[in-house]
């Protein structure tokens, strides 16, 4: 039995607490391993499967058998989004650069990291990122979503942290162990790893899928018709103008396919000025492949919610839709590997303002303020 002691002063009493601390009696420190085998067992692990929710027109969505959604997973990742746990002094997390009211990407050209560094390329929309199977981030450097969570969190320009940490602190939450234990049915804190939490945040992040009520979703559908302006620039987006002067090709759906108005692929998009293939400031694709013919060339983005995402391309160099219009009408900039569809289109003022009008219809609000997506902290 501890003696009954009274404690003048606090210098007293901390020495006092070093000494309970050393021989056991008291819990002190956050630093003690993990070791307790079993102690989840006794919370109830039923995984419930989660049915992913997608316009009728979309394709399937896919991911991998090792990382199935549960609503408990999706859960998980969702709070996990929003947490700034992952951050080395606990002041960021995804949302720092992926902001809902922005369509999960951020309002200016490049994010501030916790050392008060910037970025080096615009932060991409989340929007739809579930259906994108050939590679992630600008330059297609990860292979999924379970592979994308990891790069922010040891980059040092963002959340400048590492997984084993990350680790540690959530096995020593006072609620993460329950919330693993429901999405993965793990037995012990841990049994906590990196994975599992990146498997959760992708399992929340294929959920951020565009509502399919946009007003091109719905004149798709047969339920709306466009006007005479967006019908004419929905003509020269998907070049239905038959050979008419007044409804040339806008080279826009080469890039921004149907339905989910993006590709897959890398282009060269002529915003880069180089005389060889080695000259781009920013190598993108290439630096990854190591091929030089990818030298340049950058993931497309999605156009849906558009409207809310500004400023564009990877650089964050074309504040407005007009500077994006203007951009692509001159034929971008010179390069050797310039994909060869960005060329001068020369649209009429008129012809802008018909592009523009129906690019507007690609607009949707009910992605900003869908509850579940928001933050549940």
């Amino acid at each position: 039995m501890l003696p009954r002691l009274v404690l003048k002063n606090k210098s007293m009493l901390g020495r006092w607490l070093f000494l309970l601390c050393f021989l056991g009696f008291y819990t002190c420190t956050p630093d003690e391993p993990i070791t307790t085998k079993g102690d989840l067992e006794d919370i109830e692990y039923k995984p419930e499967s989660y049915n992913y929710i997608r316009p009728d027109n979309y394709p399937q969505l896919e991911y991998s058998s090792s990382n199935l959604p549960t609503v408990a997973g999706v859960e998980l990742g969702r709070k996990l989004f929003y947490d700034p746990i992952l951050s080395k002094d606990s002041s960021q997390g995804c949302f720092s650069c992926h902001k809902q009211e922005f369509a999960f990407s951020n309002d200016v050209a490049f994010s501030t990291g916790i050392d008060g560094f910037l970025g080096k390329r615009s932060s991409m929309s989340l929007v739809d990122v579930g259906f994108h199977t050939r590679g992630l981030f600008w330059d297609g450097r990860a292979a999924d979503l379970e592979e994308q969570a990891a790069f922010p969190v040891n980059d040092v320009l963002e959340l400048h942290f590492n997984w084993p940490d990350i680790e540690k602190r959530l096995q020593r939450s006072n609620t993460y162990p329950t919330l693993f234990r429901k999405a993965f049915g793990i037995k012990a804190k841990k049994e906590i790893t990196d994975l599992l939490a990146r498997n959760a945040i992708s399992q929340f992040e294929r959920t951020i899928v565009s509502s399919g009520t946009s007003k091109y979703d719905r004149v798709i559908a047969g339920k709306e018709v466009f006007d005479n302006d967006e019908f004419d620039g929905y003509s020269m987006f998907f070049d239905l103008g038959e050979g008419n002067p007044l409804l040339p090709d806008a080279q826009c759906a080469h890039c921004h396919n149907e339905p989910l108005l993006s590709s897959t692929s890398y282009f060269n998009n002529g915003l880069q000025e180089s005389y060889s293939l080695t000259g781009f400031k920013d190598l993108g694709r290439g630096g990854i492949t190591h091929d030089s013919l990818d030298n340049g060339k950058m993931k497309v983005t999605t156009l849906r919610n558009w409207k809310y995402t500004a400023p564009f391309m990877h650089n964050g160099s074309l504040k407005t839709m007009d500077d994006v219009l203007a951009h692509y009408s001159s034929g971008g900039k010179y390069s050797p590997n310039r994909d060869p569809l960005i060329r001068q289109i020369q649209l009429s003022p008129t012809q802008l303002r018909k592009l523009k009008a129906f690019l507007n219809t690609l607009n949707d609000e009910a992605i900003l303020h869908n509850p579940a997506y928001s933050n549940p902290n």
